[in-house]
């Protein structure tokens, strides 16, 4: 076989993962004429097209390339006029004839068939984007392989943008790394520390070369310590090495140098997001005298284009980001314009409007799109609350901003970061500063919305308050709930808010629910209802008031009036939209159902609920039906799938807090599930059964629940009548229940009845 012509260095190293990477590179190699890899600096752009390359070339040397392979690197041209002599040097072609480069390279291409790569041209795009398209014009066996971090935007051009590695090949690549500069026994690629290095490093190749390179020296836990400083860490690269490849700071600080001003402003502007963020985050939070509303959507755009920027689609709708190491590098540089706090105060502000009018707007069919927003924007609403919790003064707004996401934190499985946040917002030392007069207008705060009320910071706190009772009940901490309610409770009468006041009530009904004192809940839950109704509130949280109401009556044997309330709370639900609080309302429906043996209906009512909760995972919700289902599917005739339906919601309760809420009245259920499947199963049986469900990750439980029952189950006994509940205690059963208010009464708020 002749010689393979082409200049392709050979490698010094492993080359470690990017298998699809190759092949999709491969691929496309097979079908245009100009491919495009951008990607960030340090990725490991020209790695990987060189390998490509190699193997492009080796498998089809004789029928696509038989004039080879050819590099040119261009990375080190800063003058236009020599674009033409470095192709010119880089093919090897010799002409003393005095034509110009250009023609020499049309002439020397023009019959030739020849992949050509091109790496390192984004100091120079607009030259060579004229080059490209006037070769591949003349020389129809060209082929181009441009490698840049940014795309050279040409008629037919392919691009492929290069993320960083994946965590498990980031991992190897470390690993492997390792084995080169410190010899000895092999890293351990799983080990829980090189995983967190790998993802603190944004698997970015240089920089993870550059810290196994450390291991000289230091260990990969102390690397890990140092991290947060990783532009000192991250440097002396190999010798031999491009210069702008030998620091991680000089690899980064090369794609800044390349950007105009304006995009260099908004660079540094942009990294006091902590996470993904939107195209109406940025205009609100970046804009201003140098950077104009109209002109931000080009420069983000050119930022993209750089690949500092990377755009990405989600279930929340197209969202941006920056890496973290790219973001640490615009941080640097708004510190240098001494500007971080300003943009930290707009960034506050931003998160603070958009919770404000996600609260409002959960009420309405746009649930499931807030709840995909907030899941996108849970670092930027971390990132917001903690300045708030570490300003002096503005422990309001943090609390403000934590208990205006109660929806977030009950209703989309975030109890324990919830809680987190609320009890700092809450805590003794954080509020220890905190002047208790009226809102102050001042700039930079945030004044519209429900925060604005009238009410100063006391509102704020109060509402905080209730939000943290109601998580602490959905965890099965009482104590913890009781002492938050109360606080709230009594402070809202001493400084007359009747809002805040009926919301610890509904939430100490809600209490009184949890732990089967169902007589004491029925009145708190009226008497709450009533004060919404005198108040004018009407949302989701009202609605869950209603349910949780029919399910006391359901416990205490009033069926009918449980159904009618149910009733009433889904013809709201479909006239609004909600679905969140209907799930509520579906599952006492389904217990009513089940009551009364009504199996085919408790199952289909059931079905919707766990839907509705698996879509905003809901967790509370979602094991409350599981178990719930599984006492149908015990009476439908299938025991096994019944206990295997147990043992998942064992596991997603362990996710929750307290199993069943520590309450008797909900445990009865699962007993009476438990006990009628061992009888039919035999102990043996029942506990594999549960434990083949407690292995099931959520998403798979939803799916079995949701297909439905399991052809040859036995067929159920026919029910003889209505089945006794799990009921509240015997004396709770003979409240006189002619005295009962009708449920939005007003009348109860006070005294006694309120707890």
């Amino acid at each position: 076989m002749r010689p393979v012509p082409g200049n392709l260095p050979a490698e010094l190293n492993r080359f470690v993962g990017r298998a699809d990477e190759l092949a999709e590179l491969t691929r496309l190699l097979g079908e245009v004429r100009l491919l495009t890899l951008v990607g960030v600096g340090g990725v490991g752009k020209t790695r990987l097209a060189v390998r490509a390359a190699l193997s492009v070339r080796s498998a089809d040397l004789e029928k696509r390339y038989c004039d080879g392979v050819w590099l040119a690197e261009l990375a080190a041209i800063r003058d236009p006029g020599l674009l033409d002599h470095a192709l010119v040097d880089a093919l090897r072609v010799t002409d003393h004839s005095g034509r110009p480069a250009r023609e020499v390279l049309r002439a020397h291409l023009a019959g030739r068939d020849l992949l050509l790569v091109l790496d390192g041209f984004e100091q120079l795009v607009d030259p060579c984007a004229e080059l490209v398209r006037d070769l591949l014009r003349h020389c129809p066996g060209l082929q181009v392989l441009a490698v840049g971090r940014r795309p050279l935007r040409l008629e037919g051009e392919r691009t492929v943008p290069l993320a960083p590695m994946s965590d498990t090949d980031a991992a190897r690549l470390f690993a492997d790394r390792a084995r080169d500069v410190a010899p000895g026994p092999a890293l351990d690629e799983h080990d829980d520390a090189v995983r967190e290095l790998c993802r603190r490093l944004d698997g970015i190749p240089l920089a993870l070369e550059l810290a196994a390179a450390r291991l000289r020296a230091l260990s990969v836990d102390q690397i890990l310590r140092r991290i947060d400083d990783r532009f000192h860490l991250l440097t002396g690269g190999s010798r031999g090495e491009l210069p702008r490849h030998r620091t991680l700071r000089t690899a980064i600080g090369w794609s800044h140098e390349l950007c105009a001003p304006a995009e260099r402003l908004l660079w540094a502007r942009l990294s006091v997001f902590a996470g993904p963020f939107d195209l109406e985050a940025v205009e609100y939070v970046c804009a201003g005298p140098e950077l104009p509303d109209e002109s931000v959507l080009d420069v983000l755009g050119e930022l993209i284009a750089q690949s500092v920027v990377v755009r990405e689609d989600s279930p929340a709708g197209p969202r941006y980001r920056m890496l973290d190491t790219v973001r640490a590098y615009g941080a640097e540089w708004l510190d240098a314009l001494a500007d971080t706090d300003r943009m930290r105060r707009r960034h506050r502000d931003w998160y603070m409007g958009l919770v404000t009018w996600w609260e409002v707007d959960w009420f309405s069919p746009r649930q499931v799109e807030i709840a995909a927003c907030a899941d996108s924007a849970l670092p930027n609403l971390r990132a917001a609350i903690a300045l708030c919790l570490e300003t002096a003064g503005e422990a309001h707004l943090g609390q403000h901003l934590t208990g205006t996401l109660w929806f977030y934190w009950a209703g989309c499985g975030r109890l324990t970061e919830g809680r987190h946040w609320l009890e700092r917002s809450l805590a003794p030392e954080v509020s220890r500063d905190e002047p208790r007069e009226e809102l102050r207008e001042e700039p930079g705060q945030w004044h519209d919305g429900e925060w604005h009320d009238g009410e100063g910071h006391e509102g704020a706190r109060l509402k905080a308050l209730w939000v943290l009772g109601y998580v602490a009940i959905l965890q099965g901490d009482n104590t913890a709930a009781v002492r938050a309610l109360y606080e709230c409770r009594g402070e809202a009468a001493r400084t007359g808010n009747a809002l805040a006041r009926a919301y610890a009530v509904h939430r100490l009904g809600c209490l009184a629910l949890l732990t089967g004192d169902m007589p004491r809940a029925e009145r708190l839950l009226r008497a709450a209802l009533g004060a919404y109704r005198e108040l004018g509130e009407i949302n989701s949280n009202v609605l869950m008031g209603q349910a949780e109401l029919a399910l006391s009556l359901v416990f205490q044997g009033d069926l009918d009036a449980a159904v009618a309330l149910c009733a009433d709370v889904r013809e709201i639900c479909e006239e609004s939209g909600e679905r969140w609080a209907r799930s509520y309302a579906l599952y006492v429906h389904a217990y009513a159902a089940w009551t009364r043996g009504r199996l085919g209906e408790a199952r289909a009512l059931l079905t919707e609920a766990v839907t509705i909760h698996h879509t905003f995972n809901d967790l509370v919700g979602l094991v409350l039906a599981m178990e719930l289902m599984a006492l149908v599917t015990a009476d439908e005739g299938d025991p096994a799938e019944a206990a295997v339906l147990q043992g998942a919601a064992e596991r997603l309760w362990r996710s929750v807090g307290a199993p069943l809420f520590g309450s008797p009245t909900f445990g009865a259920p699962h007993e009476q599930c438990e006990r009628r499947a061992t009888e039919l199963l035999g102990p043996e049986r029942y506990g594999a059964r549960v434990a083949e469900g407690r292995a099931l990750p959520p998403a798979s439980a939803v799916e079995r629940v949701l297909a439905g029952p399991r052809a040859g189950s036995v067929p159920p006994r026919q029910p003889s009548g209505e089945r006794r509940p799990p009921p509240a205690r015997e004396a709770e059963r003979r409240t006189d229940r002619e005295t009962r208010e009708p449920a939005g009464s007003p009348g109860q708020i006070g005294g006694e009845a309120a707890g």
